[in-house]
């Protein structure tokens, strides 16, 4: 798929302010697909990352996001239940994160590829 009803390519870009985006097509893929299943808006608070992003910039090793495979999808409440739900449930999908506390709740969704210290499929909280 190269065009997406509810997601456009910017919306997947680095938001530390160098604007790069290496995010895949299949990670907006699933994003779509989520998005259709459970019938809301999913708005994205990161997508692709760069390595001088703030968040990777403390990582001891690279996450998903700086490899175009993962989103987070700003949600919370009952709607996050929806989209962990369909999450889950979705074929592609290798990881989860659940982030429900606090503000800034969301719902990290991956494509990643089994790899060594990758164990997959993944479930975690933050």
């Amino acid at each position: 798929m190269s065009e997406w009803e509810n997601f456009t390519r910017e919306e997947f870009a680095c938001k530390c302010g160098c604007g790069t985006n290496e995010i895949q097509d299949e990670t907006i893929d699933v994003a779509q697909d989520i998005r259709s299943e459970v019938g809301f808006p999913l708005p994205i608070s990161s997508g692709y990352r760069c390595p001088n992003h703030p968040v990777e910039a403390r990582k001891s090793s690279p996450g998903t996001h700086p490899e175009g495979l993962a989103g987070d999808i700003e949600v919370s409440y009952g709607r996050a239940k929806k989209v962990l739900t369909a999450a889950l449930n979705h074929p592609k999908v290798t990881g989860v994160g659940v982030n429900q506390k606090g503000a800034g709740r969301f719902i990290h969704v991956d494509t990643a590829p089994v790899a060594e210290g990758r164990p997959r499929p993944h479930v975690w909280s933050y």
